[in-house]
């Protein structure tokens, strides 16, 4: 079950993050996981980061970053209980996560990262996006620092945001123009895991998900009806009704020859 209790998520953006899945998984497979020794040397995940202090954004007043963590392995984004887990593995291999100057949780973008080289496994360590974009290029010193260099201001923006936004909103929200050629130490995996964490933390008052608290062979309905009030106020909105449920035909289907371990995929 994608869905908390509490939580709704859109059928249509549900459908939309399984496809786009399958689709990046194309530009990785699992052979390609964590093949860069000087990132992992014994392939565990890794993870490199930094946090600034006052001193040094005083001395680099354009440089919007105060905290950056690096991660290279498995997600640590997505959760089990509410993303789907088809190629969960094998879509990134690169994650990386900034806190910018005021703001409350980090935001993150996910690629891959291949040598730049015929061979694959000599030359500069370059880190793709989706859409041929760039996320960053890399370099591990004899310290194990990584030395993370081309990091584009737009990474969490749209391709052709520039033009979109404006210059003074794309400025707004895009990268400071000193936030590039960062440094960052190696530390542990979970510190990581920590950081991508504070980007949508689970509220504990819901409780555990529903897939956890609904049994293999329950049969359950949650809808909502909108009001016309409501829709007066989302003019976008085309949805008037909308059920997600389990029923006899369903529950049929499952018995026949449903996995109870895995039954809300």
């Amino acid at each position: 079950m994608a869905f908390r209790a509490g939580e709704w998520k859109t059928v249509a953006g549900a459908g939309f993050g399984a496809a786009l899945l399958g689709l990046l998984a194309g530009s990785a497979s699992a052979d390609d996981a964590l093949k860069l020794t000087e990132l992992s040397p014994n392939g565990a995940d890794a993870c490199f980061g930094r946090v600034y202090d006052a001193g040094h954004l005083k001395a680099h007043p354009k440089q919007k970053v105060t905290r950056i963590f690096f991660y290279y392995g498995h997600d640590p984004v997505s959760r089990p209980n509410e993303e789907p887990t088809v190629n969960s593995d094998t879509s990134y291999n690169a994650f990386i996560a900034t806190t910018v100057r005021g703001a409350k949780s980090p935001e993150w973008a996910g690629g891959w990262c291949n040598h730049a080289s015929e061979d694959g496994k000599t030359g500069p360590v370059h880190c793709g996006m989706e859409c041929d974009r760039t996320l960053a290029s890399l370099k591990v010193d004899d310290k194990g620092r990584l030395f993370l260099s081309d990091l584009q201001p737009d990474i969490y923006l749209d391709a052709g945001s520039e033009e979109e936004l404006g210059a003074a909103e794309y400025s707004r929200q895009a990268l400071g123009k000193d936030d590039d050629n960062f440094r960052l130490d190696p530390i542990p995996a979970a510190t990581c895991k920590a950081e991508f964490a504070r980007i949508d933390p689970v509220d504990p008052a819901l409780g555990p998900p529903l897939r956890e608290r609904l049994k293999p062979d329950q049969a359950f309905c949650y809808g909502r009806d909108y009001d016309a009030a409501h829709l007066a106020s989302h003019p976008d909105q085309l949805t008037q009704s909308i059920r997600v449920f389990r029923g006899k035909v369903e529950l049929a289907s499952f018995a026949s020859g449903g996995d109870a371990a895995n039954w809300p995929d």
